[in-house]
């Protein structure tokens, strides 16, 4: 956290700066847009909607992952990416529209 105090903060402040920081980006917008769609999906998956290079993705996928918004598991040779589900609900209600 820079230069501050981490122990300032609570647990839920700090948390809360990580998801804010990990979502301050439109390309991780448009991810988790995505995943909430779609349930899971592959790196090339979002090469196809995001009009990102794959490197672009694979490090925007893993800010979120950093901040536990989203899961990866390994199947074969690529990487399968869903949303965390202890945030689903959260995230719906954050990012979709009312």
């Amino acid at each position: 956290m820079g230069v501050t105090k981490e122990d300032t903060y609570t647990p839920r402040q700090s948390k809360l700066a990580q998801w804010y920081k990990a979502l301050g980006h439109p390309a991780r917008i448009a991810i988790v847009e995505q995943l909430l769609r779609s349930n899971c999906c592959i790196c090339k998956d979002f090469t196809s909607e995001i009009d990102l290079a794959q490197p672009t993705i694979s490090r925007h996928l893993q800010e979120l992952k950093s901040a536990g918004i989203i899961c990866g598991t390994i199947e074969g040779a690529s990487v399968s990416y869903c949303i965390n589900p202890r945030y689903r609900k959260r995230l719906r209600e954050l990012i979709t529209e009312n």
